[in-house]
């Protein structure tokens, strides 16, 4: 396994870091232990997670059951040293379903250090190594989205200052080790670096957005700061939901996948999806290899991706997921990917 610095934070994660989305819906608690003691043996010591979780599907009933797997599994193996462990904290609902400390869940003091003491007791630990705002409470084009047309109101949004504030107030206290953020754009990269640079305040130290095949929009203008101030990719949906497997090709939905319990994640219903994926699912076959290694080995070969975070619903997913560390792509299958990307380019951002 290979292993990369996590920002300028000194900790060394694993290339492959464990998703956990589906942990609470999709698995159960004894499926989730299986994947942790089989990722833990592989050298995993990257586990990302989040108070939201379980989303597929969302359900209020569930919400925070995947923390309180992770926490299990921590208390029954007391393996806490041995991993490097992530989280998040939500920002204002998106979603008619769930209502996260009220509904009024700003990413204001008060709101963050509620969070933070939920998630660490669900979690069973006295801290967490990285906390990450899971999504901006300002309007941003995300999950899909394109562009941005209008600025929210200024007035009913937390300014990032007063965000990174309490994320260095959790830092000094010892409740967490180092800040990330997540579905950030450059702008808002630029302004956390920026104010922690003016302040002093904790230097954010990844940023988790998706990046896959189909959707490479982090290059342009976020793998600069990536790059240039150590703010590297954790990347989500590495195999596009799915997609990038070949399993939905010809319209087909298994039953149990995730397009058939998780309908709200729309950004993979693209017109441009479905041959895009095929040529890829092509390109994979061409070489020998399973499309879901292909799609895998090519996010972990990226210079601004510090962790590629797999998710698995089944132990034979998880080892295809873990193997990827170790595969090279030829230059003649990362010139054809490169093909397909100039004709198709990230129909699915």
């Amino acid at each position: 396994m290979e292993y990369r610095k996590l920002g300028r934070t000194g900790l060394d994660v694993s290339v492959i870091c464990l998703g956990t989305m589906t942990w609470g819906s999709q698995n159960t608690e004894a499926e989730a232990h299986a994947q942790l003691d089989l990722a833990i043996g592989e050298g995993v010591n990257f586990i990302d997670t989040a108070e939201a979780y379980p989303v597929t599907p969302v359900a209020a009933e569930t919400t925070g059951r995947t923390e309180e797997y992770i926490g299990t599994w921590l208390s029954a193996r007391g393996r806490r040293d041995d991993v490097i462990l992530a989280t998040k904290v939500a920002g204002p609902s998106r979603d008619p379903v769930r209502r996260f400390r009220g509904g009024d869940n700003r990413l204001d003091r008060a709101n963050i250090e509620a969070a933070v003491d939920g998630s660490l007791r669900r979690l069973r630990t006295d801290y967490i190594d990285l906390y990450q705002v899971h999504w901006p409470e300002r309007p941003v084009p995300s999950f899909g989205g394109r562009g941005l047309t209008q600025l929210g109101n200024a007035a009913d949004t937390t300014p990032l200052a007063e965000t990174l504030e309490a994320l260095d107030g959790l830092v000094k206290a010892g409740k967490i080790r180092a800040v990330g953020v997540s579905n950030e754009t450059p702008w808002g990269v630029a302004e956390y670096l920026r104010i922690a640079r003016e302040t002093g305040l904790t230097r954010i130290a990844s940023i988790q957005n998706a990046y896959n095949l189909l959707n490479r929009i982090f290059e342009i203008g976020l793998a600069e700061f990536a790059l240039h101030e150590q703010v590297g990719l954790l990347a989500y949906s590495p195999l596009a939901g799915g997609n990038l497997t070949g399993k939905y090709l010809g319209g087909v939905i298994p039953p149990g996948s995730r397009r058939a319990v998780a309908n709200q994640f729309v950004r993979y219903d693209s017109p441009g999806q479905a041959p895009a994926s095929a040529r890829y699912v092509a390109i994979a076959h061409a070489f020998g290899l399973d499309p879901a290694t292909l799609a895998l080995a090519f996010v972990n070969s990226r210079p601004f991706v510090t962790a590629n975070i797999i998710g698995a619903t089944s132990i034979e997913q998880l080892k295809i997921a873990l193997a990827s560390a170790a595969v090279t792509l030829p230059a003649e299958a990362l010139a054809a990917i490169e093909a397909v990307h100039r004709e198709i380019p990230d129909p699915c951002p």
